[in-house]
């Protein structure tokens, strides 16, 4: 069995107290993983500003060559893993074991981390809205004819990370660029991609106290929520609601992203169905940026048998197929709960489960020693009703009718992206989708929510976090 220790600046610790992985298929045991005492990480949170100063060492070009760098490690290498090592096909595996992700989907969210280390600069470049990046290395630079300065706000940048994705620790990956050391609490199954994205920054010359990983207890990630300048949190509502609002503190939460279809491109439906089907069950329907509701103007109930006829059809395969489109449940009792929770919310009117129509038995399957939940759509004549604004860590999708096209903008609630289909021709109703107070991210067009560009940060902006611009003067001779 694997023995996993927690990176103290760089350094490998191996600690007393430790957490055992195991394999979602069989129970078995994989990995002995370390875990952080709080006051451990509040010991070693002291000396951020030495190790942030090692950083500033380097010039944002030379961090990103390291960055080009540490892609093609990330990619291909056999990095440090413990006592042991770990190639590419090592990690696959591994994180199947412990999340439940099939190899294949593991296999595209880690082409998404070397695409965006590879596209660092893009990045940036949207991050900082065009800054001359040479400006971090000087504290000051001119352009556009004027002086500009940022101020860093923190010597660290913690995070306390998810097990949904691999894909979402590419949030944090513009940190090191910026000269920021980190602080990493990984999900309690997912060390696997945090400790690899180290290691593989550690082999591009990346200086090791740079990263420290803590796997820890609640207490351990209040820790590095309190301690460090600025932070990351992902979690699910009831987690994040604590923090909301701190400036400290960027919360990821849950994204509720929606499609919205208007006019013409309600009429024709059908010509859409493949893009708002994809939207919901890519990458498992894992992520924050997934559709979980389609609202439109009309056809609804069309609509809603077309998707729940094409979602059925994704079957629940092996970790190992490479055809594999859903994601295991690394804890059964948790797919059997959602399940009860959605046929509860069921039970009165105002809504139905349309996938059930095509095909039989339960929405809970086993496959492979695994548990999975089968992609469902739910049909809401009732705008009010709950499922209506329910995310699921699953392919699960509401489809809305609402006819008045500014009821159904100020019905969408909270939206993290939202795709605005059919306004091309209607001005008025353009300027009511551009400034929606609710949605964060905004796609004009048949955009798949999923789809991001690596110069849009989609969700709050890692550079506004770390530094601010500040007012200054500089005399010249």
């Amino acid at each position: 069995m694997l023995n996993i220790p927690l990176l103290r600046a760089g350094r490998p610790y191996e600690s007393l107290t430790t957490q055992t992985l195991t394999d979602v298929r069989t129970g078995e045991p994989i990995a002995a993983l370390s875990l952080a005492a709080p006051g451990m990480i509040s010991r070693d949170l002291r000396d951020m500003a030495a190790h942030r100063k090692l950083l500033d060492g380097f010039t944002v070009d030379e961090l990103l060559r390291m960055c080009r760098d540490a892609a093609g490690h990330f990619a291909t290498g056999d990095l440090p893993l413990g006592q042991s090592t770990q190639g590419p096909e090592d990690y696959l595996e591994q994180l199947a074991a412990t999340t439940g992700m099939p190899q294949a989907m593991g296999r595209a969210n880690m082409g998404k981390i070397v695409s965006n280390l590879e596209n660092m600069a893009s990045v940036l470049d949207g991050l900082t809205r065009g800054l001359e990046l040479s400006t971090l290395d000087h504290g000051h630079a001119e352009q556009d004819g004027r002086r500009v300065s940022y101020l860093r706000q923190t010597d660290s940048l913690g995070a306390v990370l998810p097990n949904n994705s691999p894909g979402v620790h590419a949030l944090w990956l513009p940190a090191i660029p910026l000269k920021t050391p980190l602080v990493l609490k990984p999900g309690t199954t997912e060390p696997w991609t945090p400790y690899r994205i180290a290691q593989a920054f550690i082999a591009a010359g990346c200086p090791p106290q740079a990263f420290s990983l803590y796997p820890s207890s609640h207490a351990g990630a209040s820790e590095v929520l309190l301690r460090t300048g600025r932070s990351l949190f992902f979690g699910d509502a009831a987690t994040v609601r604590t923090w909301q609002g701190s400036g400290k503190v960027q919360v990821h939460g849950p994204g509720w992203s929606k499609i919205m279809l208007f006019g013409d491109a309600a009429e024709q439906w059908s010509d859409h169905v493949d893009m708002i089907a994809s939207s919901a069950a890519a990458n498992g329907g894992r992520s924050c940026i997934n559709a979980s509701g389609v609202w439109t103007v009309s056809h609804g109930d069309e609509l809603a048998d077309a998707l729940g006829r094409k979602l059925a059809a994704i079957e629940p395969r092996s970790l190992d197929d490479p055809d594999a489109q859903l994601a295991a449940f690394a804890q059964p009792q948790v797919a059997q709960a959602i399940s009860e929770m959605i046929d509860q919310q069921l039970e009165g009117e105002g809504a139905e489960d349309v996938t059930a129509r095509y095909y039989e038995g339960s929405r809970v399957m086993e496959v492979g020693g695994c548990t999975f939940l089968r992609p469902t759509v739910i049909r809401c004549t009732d705008p009010d009703h709950p499922l209506a604004s329910s995310e699921f860590g699953f392919p699960f999708i509401s489809v809305v009718e609402v006819t008045d096209p500014e009821e159904l903008l100020e019905g969408i609630g909270p939206t993290l992206v939202g795709s605005a289909v059919g306004a091309d021709s209607d001005a008025a109703l353009r300027d009511s989708i551009l400034t929606s107070p609710h949605v964060d991210r905004l796609n004009l067009g048949a955009i798949p929510t999923y789809q991001i560009s690596w110069d849009q940060p989609h969700e709050g902006n890692l550079f506004d976090h770390l530094f601010k611009q500040r007012a200054f003067q500089l005399v010249t001779a």
